[in-house]
């Protein structure tokens, strides 16, 4: 709807309230009700998915093993930060390496304003410290990538054709690369046009790992929309970029030679490193949602 359209029926509804009968029926009252702040919240610019869950996935960029120690680094602190807010979180799949790093990790986050308070993580993170995998202790800058996509279940908002979408079936692995299912649950969808795609193995049934993909695929499209009337496509997008040419990072988490982690596009500046990585982010957060304010 419309800004018009969107007045008209808070109006309507206000108007209903007013009626001596409305609270007769007090379910269709609360209906109403919430219809109206849901449309107040549009009007302020609240989109609907900003109350609801989100889906992460964090991915190694350049850096080598580094970048995968500090994939693992940044989910310790979103897991952190979930903890603190009483969030659940489903692991949806993970590529591991030997040494406990990550190349990629997907998880669900599930929770009161998930998406609102964690949409803003989406972008490139950099890190930089002497490396604990450099037998000469040199000074290693590292890269990874946060993508935040809103729970999208609702796919009435938008309708993707069936033949821009392909759709693999193939086994789930375990440790070691062994098939731990003999018949073929993990799903991969992939949007052809934009080459997003996404991998899921964390279900037990191919229907419900399928479901759940399709999901992801959609976050990902809206996301990626959203992104594009912002400007911000070079920043978030892993659709469009590869991993050497991700563009330029949205905050520092600096170790070596000294201690700061800052985030680029509030200037907002934290000295306790141990602090954020162990979860404090809620002043990064907030920075972000008064930059966006303004």
């Amino acid at each position: 709807m419309n800004k018009l359209e969107i007045e008209s029926k808070i109006k309507e509804i206000e108007e209903q309230m007013l009626l001596p009968d409305f609270w007769n029926d007090s379910n269709k009252a609360q209906s109403l009700i919430k219809e109206m702040q849901d449309l107040k919240d549009e009007m302020e610019g609240v989109g609907k998915y900003d109350k609801g869950n989100a889906a992460l996935t964090i991915f190694a960029g350049v850096g080598g093993e580094d970048a995968e120690d500090f994939v693992r680094m940044l989910l310790d602190m979103y897991l952190n930060f979930s903890q603190n807010k009483n969030w659940q979180i489903d692991f949806l799949d993970e590529n591991k390496n030997p040494n406990g790093g990550y190349k990629s990790i997907t998880f669900e986050v599930k929770g009161k304003n998930v998406y609102a308070d964690l949409k803003h993580e989406s972008g490139v993170h950099r890190l930089v410290r002497k490396s604990p995998f450099n037998s000469a202790g040199k000074r290693q800058t590292s890269f990874a990538m946060v993508e935040v996509i809103p729970q999208f279940s609702d796919k009435t908002d938008f309708k993707i054709p069936e033949d821009e979408l392909e759709i693999e079936f193939t086994k789930s692995s375990g440790p070691g690369g062994q098939n731990v299912n003999k018949r073929e649950t993990a799903v991969r969808v992939v949007h052809k046009p934009t080459k997003i795609s996404t991998f899921i193995s964390s279900e037990r049934s191919q229907a419900q790992n399928k479901e759940k993909a399709l999901d992801i695929i959609y976050g990902k499209i809206y996301a990626l929309r959203e992104a594009e009337k912002r400007g911000e496509i070079d920043s978030m997008s892993i659709s469009k970029t590869s991993t050497a040419e991700w563009g330029s990072q949205i905050r520092s988490y600096v170790l070596h030679p000294y201690k700061l982690v800052k985030d680029h596009r509030t200037d907002t500046e934290s000295s306790d490193v141990d602090k954020v990585l162990n979860g404090e982010i809620d002043l990064f957060i907030q920075a972000m949602k008064e930059y966006k304010e303004q």
